[in-house]
Order: structure tokens, then sequence, then C-alpha cells
């Protein structure tokens, strides 16, 4: 069955991949980001963006990676988007705040006002170790308590610090309100963490986690869940529709998904949007877009009903 015809409506997110190098190499990744992928945005296309920003009227500038924070304009971009005006996310690993040279990157972030999107896929370190690997939950942990010593996720705090949840397996996200409180309560009561909100994202059966899925024979059963899943009342509010998706090079794609399979708008470039407004456009859409209109529903920005 073909995924439904969709069309942008007005930008309001540019959603920016720095790079593929990560600390980390996480077996849900779609990006197959990690340690040995060396691939950065170039400085040229780097200062293109603030253009972009003011160009378009954008008001959100999402940053992602491999580990943004990684790349050496990273801090310099944030401040330049930031004195614009412009809302600014980092897609924060959490073990990024321990690594070597990036110990004031939390004060940073802070002193910037920058909306934290932290990872962290369950809040038992037996599953979070299996799926991001040794010793991952104890520094997700400490990096947690690190941004609520800075005032991230407490009460009264202008400091947003969200966290996200993928599911370990070829499954859909449980409801993620229930979730959400769960999470809330264990963090809470075992380690003193508060944060805003929980997003439940399901895993995209593509790169890294689709070779999974193949291995273990369950691909073909996660696709039909996906498929079968689909709800027609998600299409209203998928990312897409108000997103556009620039990969190291500066190409431009409709998502980060559409982006790793390098289908869609990868023609056009950044600079294009300096010119032209893409709304009313056609977006690229394919079997795993399902992913995105599954149950609950599933984007950037966590469950969608």
């Amino acid at each position: 069955m073909p995924f439904p015809p969709l069309q942008r409506t007005a930008l309001t997110t540019l959603q920016v991949n720095l790079g593929y190098r990560c600390n980390q190499a996480c077996s849900h990744c779609h990006v197959d980001a990690g340690p040995a992928r060396s691939e950065m945005m170039d400085q040229a296309t780097l200062a293109l963006i603030p253009l972009v920003l003011a160009a378009r009227s954008i008001g959100t500038l999402d940053l992602t990676g491999g580990a943004p924070e990684l790349h050496p304009g990273f801090r310099q971009l944030v401040r330049q988007a930031r004195a614009q005006g412009v809302a600014v996310i980092d897609r924060c690993n959490l073990t990024i705040l321990s690594e070597p040279g990036q110990e004031d990157l939390a004060a940073f972030l802070a002193a910037q006002g920058v909306r934290v999107v932290a990872s962290l896929p369950c809040y038992l370190e037996d599953n979070v170790d299996r799926q991001r690997g040794s010793g991952v939950f104890a520094r997700s942990i400490a990096g947690l308590q690190q941004l609520n010593a800075l005032g991230y996720g407490r009460p009264g705090s202008d400091l947003v610090l969200d966290l996200v949840f993928n599911p370990q397996g070829a499954s859909l996200p449980p409801p993620q309100a229930q979730l959400e409180a769960e999470y809330r309560r264990h963090l809470g009561e075992t380690y003193g963490i508060s944060f805003n909100s929980l997003l439940a994202l399901a895993n995209m059966p593509i790169a890294r986690f689709a070779t999974q899925l193949q291995r273990s024979g369950e691909l073909e059963g996660y696709q039909q869940l996906l498929q079968r899943s689909h709800n027609p009342a998600n299409l209203a509010q998928v990312m897409c529709r108000s997103l556009i998706s620039v990969d190291w090079q500066g190409l431009l794609y409709d998502c980060d998904f559409n982006q790793m399979l390098g289908i869609g708008a990868g023609s056009a470039a950044l600079n294009d949007l300096l010119q032209h407004d893409p709304a009313g456009t056609a977006i690229a859409v394919g079997g795993h877009c399902y992913g995105c209109t599954a149950g609950s529903g599933s984007s950037c920005g966590g469950s969608l009903s």
C-alpha cells in the first residue's frame, strides 16, 4: 500500500546534521554514526545557516549528528542563531558532556538558553547499556544531574530538558504519557533527576537498525507492523510538513530519514532556500514513512496523538 501524498506547509524548523562523527555507536542509530565517521559540514556551508534562518524567518534551528557538539563550529553557530532570536535545539546523547574537552559544554548550553533533547532509551541501566554500549547509562545519569544542577528541567526554570525514548527492538513505543510518568517516578526517586517532557520515538527500519532486524529475521515483520498500525490522523502533524533537513554537505531533504536513504529533495542545496520558499511543495514519501504515522505517531517532537 503506497504511503499517502503529503504537501509542505510553512517552514518553521531547519534541522541540520553537522556530521556523522559520534562518541557512541548505538544499535538503533538510523544515521550509522560512530567514532570512526569523519564526515563534517564545511565552513562555507555552516556560514549559510544564519543567512537562511533570516531569509526564511525560521524560528527553530534543530542541531543533530552524530554528536553535533563535536563539530568545531557548533558553539559559534549556536551563538549566531541565538543572537538572531532563533530557538536552538541540541540533540544530545548526554555522554558527550563528559568527553575530554567538553567539560564546559553543559554550562555553555545553559548560558545560551539551548533546549536540550537528550537520548535516554530506558530508565534501566541494563537496557541502556545493551542498546548504547557499556557504561553509557551511568555517564548519562551523570550528564542529566549536571544539567539539572544548572537549572535544566527544574520547576520554574526556562531551561528545557526533554528526554527521548526508543524501543529496544521491533515494537512500537508504549503510550507516551504513561511512559513519561514511569520515567519521572523512577529517575526522580532513584537519582533525583527531573525533566520537562519525554518524547517517545519509533525506531526507523533503515541503516544500522534495519541491518540488525535483517539479521534477526524481523525486518519484514516490523515493516508490516508499521503499515498495519498506520493512523491517518497523524498525517496532519508529521514533522516533514514544517521542517527541512540539511545534511553535512548542505543538501536538502524532507526529513532526517529521507536524508539517510538519499531520497527526495537532495537535488536542492541550502543556498536555494535564500531565494525560494518551499511551502506548498510535494514531500517525497515511501514505506519508511509509516514509522511516523504508526500508532500514536512519532516525530522529532515525540508522539503525535
